[in-house]
């Protein structure tokens, strides 16, 4: 057995008050209504990863309602051919803890262990919405790979809203701005370093590929300009934009202004051209290829969470994605409506069916 999660407890998560689930490291299927809550399932092994989770919530929106008391996870993970006891909780809304073996630990150890990868509907418009989706898209494949990836792109945010205020209310002595510029460039210069070699890795696992799924063609773009080449170039940029971005009242360089493109590369056609049917389809491609590269670097590939994608595709392109998920020996938690979305998979994967109750959702085998 690979990465997998072979114990989980949810307690007072969204909807659940309490759920227990015994996994043997098959995939995972779960059906059942509309609303019944199965995407919180998904959403609670995704918090066993770095970050906000797969909706990016605060964990104040987490906890169940009308109790409101906080929530807790704990799992037993089975990664690095050992197992690993991990709680993760907030209590009263406040920033979610982490425990490893009974050790407080921070995210960044967590995502160390257990790596996540995830597709949700959300997603589905990545390429024809704004490129603030598509650079967290990115950013989340790079945390996979680079667990310090997120510290990394937290001290570069904190550091560009200060610098933004000073800019809002115009002022202008340097000494002001000197040593957020300097935190800018060192930060930004690794969250960009971290972009490219996350779209290196994608590049090789779709090359060496045995797939079903089309290819993408994958290219960080500026919106204008390019981006400096090395942490001292970037704080000389940040310097002397500083002119212009006093009249902007923002940033207007660095690696908040990049973007990624994508190609349907068998078609030669961009991405926000394609077919819905053909966006999704390279989605589930890079998600795979994200998988196929993890299992490479770190020997074994990631947990994936693949929510209500069976619907989306034809029994044809079902039993390809399930065939490729039992190849790679992929944990992967699925959601769906009914079981004839899960038929292609048979007994490789295990069933949970999840109701409502008069407590809130019940989750049984």
């Amino acid at each position: 057995m690979g990465l997998a999660l072979t114990e989980l407890t949810v307690s007072h998560f969204r909807s659940h008050k309490l759920a227990r689930l015994s996994l043997d490291g098959r995939p995972v299927a779960i059906h059942g209504p509309n609303g019944a809550g199965k995407t919180n399932i998904l959403e609670a092994v995704s918090l066993f990863s770095p970050g906000r989770g797969m909706r990016r919530a605060s964990a104040a929106e987490m906890t169940r309602r009308p109790e409101a008391l906080g929530w807790k996870l704990s799992g037993l993970l089975q990664a690095q051919g050992q197992k690993f006891e991990i709680e993760t909780w907030s209590e009263g809304g406040a920033a979610r803890q982490v425990r490893i073996d009974e050790k407080a630990s921070s995210q960044i150890e967590l995502g160390k262990l257990a790596r996540v990868v995830w597709l949700i509907p959300s997603m589905d418009r990545l390429w024809i919405e704004g490129a603030e989706g598509r650079r967290r898209f990115l950013d989340r494949i790079a945390l996979s790979f680079d667990p310090a990836h997120a510290e990394a792109s937290l001290t570069y945010e904190k550091a560009m809203r200060e610098r933004n205020r000073l800019l809002k209310e115009q002022v202008r002595d340097a000494h002001w701005y000197a040593a957020l510029e300097g935190q800018m460039a060192e930060m930004g210069h690794r969250i960009h370093a971290a972009r490219l070699l996350a779209l290196e890795h994608l590049r090789t696992a779709q090359d060496k590929a045995e797939t079903a799924f089309p290819s993408a063609e994958l290219e960080l773009v500026q919106t204008e300009g390019a981006m400096p080449e090395t942490a001292g170039d970037l704080r000389e940029a940040l310097n002397e934009s500083r002119f212009r971005d006093l009249a902007a009242g923002r940033t207007l360089v660095g690696p908040h202004r990049s973007d990624l493109y994508g190609v349907f590369a068998a078609k030669g056609v961009p991405a926000k051209d394609c077919s819905t049917g053909e966006q999704k389809a390279l989605l589930v491609s890079l998600i795979l290829s994200n998988a196929r590269a993890l299992a490479r670097m770190v020997g074994a590939p990631p947990i994936v969470l693949l929510d209500e994608v069976a619907a989306h595709l034809d029994a044809g392109r079902r039993a390809a994605l399930y065939d490729e998920i039992c190849a790679l020996g992929a944990q992967a938690w699925m959601t769906g409506t009914g079981p004839e979305l899960f038929a292609e998979l048979g007994d490789r994967a295990q069933t949970l069916v999840v109701t409502e109750g008069d407590e809130g959702s019940v989750v049984s085998a």
